[in-house]
């Protein structure tokens, strides 16, 4: 399978390097450039191009970058998908920490996803956003093993809902379908599947568990612009 990886931070990177060694062919892209990413090429045998150029007849797209960056991507970056593309967001919404005060999210309780989704044009799948960089290639498990963990994954789109969480499961974990879109606060941070390390059972009950209205923690400061 073709696939786009716009961002190759931490969740980007160990993406690149599982989906290549599963045999998909990756295609990686960051702000920076192509050639700053020629270590990872290396190692892994995916093809670094501009962000432009990530999308380009992929079957799914990976959006992780912050959310302070999405605003700057090429408006149209994945008009030349193929038709059907999955697109993934990995984001969270840091406030404090790093991305500001995002209105939209703060005033009119948007989900994050729903806001990128909204910023690039395309309905996204809200996964892999409350899981541990290095989990992803140190606690990969065959289907039916005892202690493998599993990821919420939400969105609106069915037919892409079910290409995302098929993919998770070849990288080696379970899922658990959190909803819609609008459902999606649901594992945002400071909600109690977050950073869960979990199996099917334990994840769609701290789902079940969460409560709307985000946490002190990740509320932008009273009057913070």
């Amino acid at each position: 399978m073709r696939i786009g990886i716009i961002g190759a931070g931490n969740i980007g990177g160990n993406l690149t390097r599982s989906l290549t060694a599963l045999g998909h062919d990756v295609f990686v892209a960051n702000s920076r450039g192509p050639h700053t990413l020629k270590e990872l090429a290396e190692e892994t045998g995916a093809t670094p191009v501009p962000a432009e150029e990530a999308a380009l007849d992929a079957e799914i797209v990976v959006v992780t970058v912050p959310m302070k960056a999405v605003p700057a991507l090429a408006p149209g970056i994945l008009d030349g998908a193929a038709e059907g593309v999955a697109v993934i967001d990995t984001g969270n919404y840091y406030p404090k920490q790093r991305d500001g005060r995002i209105a939209a999210i703060e005033d009119e309780g948007l989900t994050e996803s729903r806001w990128t989704e909204r910023r690039i044009g395309h309905p996204v799948i809200k996964a892999f956003n409350g899981t541990f960089a290095q989990d992803i290639l140190e606690r990969a498990l065959p289907a039916g093993a005892p202690d493998r963990m599993a990821l919420p994954v939400a969105g609106d789109d069915e037919a892409a809902k079910r290409k995302v969480m098929a993919l998770i499961d070849e990288i080696g974990f379970d899922t658990v379908d959190a909803g819609g879109l609008d459902d999606s606060w649901r594992q945002q941070p400071g909600t109690p599947v977050y950073g869960l390390r979990a199996g099917v059972a334990e994840v769609t009950k701290a789902l079940a568990a969460a409560a709307p209205g985000r946490t002190p923690e990740f509320r932008a400061e009273q009057g913070a612009e």
